[in-house]
């Protein structure tokens, strides 16, 4: 099967960068992004208050940096994978992959770390899992397999530095990265193989299971009586 470019321009892609420097503005005049007090006020990702009912914790994440640097590098790679993959799986299916996959990577932090965090990297791992299903379901198309072990090469060098690292949220990479590429067989591409609807259901099943247990191991992970970073 051969696949297409069927949306020229990621117009997805460009709104959740205007998003997210939109924010990081917004914080930067209210306190500064590296300042925890600001963080929370704007939705950091903190386990006690998700807890305590904030569950849009799961999602603000997302849009949210901490410092410059955070936004420049997440913005770069934001860009260049959008521009890439909008443009393969349509600007819904894109827009779904990368918001569901980023909830499923800030819930991977919710139950395996305790500690604040912020970053579109979850969502973005999200968009590296995509590659490793395109590359699976179109093994005969030298472009798609180009990409996908060049992404590929990507995501075992951040996931190695990310071992080594303290300051990188392993668990929310780990987590979107799982969470995207069961999102993106689920939801396939336009005009998808008709043989493959049991395979999307079954990854589909998958991803449920998978934020259903996350969340519940976070639950049981978190002492509710602790309110303060």
């Amino acid at each position: 099967m051969k696949i297409k470019r069927f949306f020229k321009k990621p117009v997805v892609t460009y709104a959740l960068l205007v998003i997210q420097i939109i924010a990081f503005v917004f914080m930067t005049f209210d306190g500064g992004s590296t300042n925890i007090a600001t963080l929370l006020k704007y939705g950091a990702k903190f386990n006690p208050y998700i807890v305590l009912g904030e569950w849009w914790r799961l999602i603000t994440p997302m849009f949210l940096h901490i410092g410059f640097i955070h936004l420049l590098m997440n913005s770069v790679i934001l860009y260049y994978l959008g521009e890439q993959l909008e443009g393969i799986f349509g600007h819904l299916r894109f827009a779904g992959i990368y918001l569901l996959s980023g909830i499923a990577g800030n819930l991977a932090s919710f139950a395996f770390s305790d500690a604040l965090s912020a970053g579109a990297s979850t969502a973005l791992f999200g968009l590296f899992g995509s590659t490793i299903m395109l590359g699976q379901t179109f093994k005969y198309n030298p472009a798609i397999q180009q990409m996908a072990k060049s992404f590929g090469i990507l995501i075992i060098i951040n996931v190695v530095f990310g071992i080594f690292s303290s300051s990188i949220d392993l668990a929310g990479h780990l987590g979107g990265l799982l969470g995207g590429f069961l999102l993106a067989t689920a939801i396939s591409v336009p005009n998808p193989v008709v043989h493959l609807l049991n395979k999307r259901l079954i990854y589909g099943s998958f991803f449920v299971i998978m934020v259903i247990a996350l969340a519940y191991i976070g639950y049981l992970n978190t002492p509710i009586t602790f309110f303060e970073p």
